[in-house]
């Protein structure tokens, strides 16, 4: 069993998941706890390099079975190379996506069987889950009236795909969660930063003390 917590952050387009991912690795550092605040795809340099051929692909762009295999070599350089030795010097680690969106997004939305991905990280990444996944769901349009207001239109390979492809990214979100209610905590984003960042430190808490 690994020292540290490691918890991660899932959700589709402009839900909020990046910013509360870093008030929480915020909240607690505050607490004297050691976070290492990270992401997917990259978290490394060769994560980060397949992360710009995913969302800046070239020619055609990739269909998904090959972005599942890309995100999945991502995800293996991310956690031997970063989140395994945080957790093994007892450090918690806050990630913005991590198997979940390959699930929701090349399994639920891109018609891949979830149980080729999951054996794909069982290969790739020894199997390893969240100790606890914070699910920041918002409706398809305050998502887009978000994403409109921070890109200012500019949207990259996955972001700009249509709204029925988004549509079954949510639904297979909760679908995941409703099937793992032991690591999944639903949080509703569709208030501010601050009302969001609030549950999310509730939950935790409880989760902590569940723990105890």
């Amino acid at each position: 069993m690994m020292a540290g917590r490691f918890i991660t952050f899932e959700g589709g387009e402009g839900a909020g998941k990046s910013t509360q991912a870093r008030l929480l690795a915020e909240a607690l550092a505050e607490r004297g706890i050691q976070v290492e605040l990270t992401r997917e795809p990259g978290g490394t340099a060769g994560a980060e390099a397949i992360r710009a051929l995913l969302l800046d692909p070239p020619g055609d762009g990739w269909d998904a079975r090959a972005e599942a295999l890309l995100f999945a070599a991502a995800r293996a350089d991310h956690l031997a190379r970063r989140i395994v030795p945080a957790l093994e010097a007892g450090k918690w680690v806050v990630c913005d996506r991590f198997l979940d969106s390959s699930r929701a997004y090349q399994g639920g939305a891109g018609g891949l069987d979830d149980a080729d991905l999951m054996e794909l990280h069982r290969i790739g990444s020894g199997g390893i889950l969240p100790d606890m996944t914070f699910l920041i769901e918002v409706s398809e349009d305050i998502a887009s009236a978000r994403l409109a207001s921070r890109d200012q239109g500019r949207m990259d390979a996955i972001e700009g795909r249509d709204r029925t492809y988004h549509e079954k990214v949510g639904e297979t979100f909760r679908r995941l969660a409703m099937q793992a209610p032991e690591r999944f905590v639903r949080i509703d984003g569709s208030g501010s930063l601050s009302q969001t960042h609030g549950q999310v430190m509730a939950a935790l808490n409880r989760f902590e003390e569940l723990q105890r």
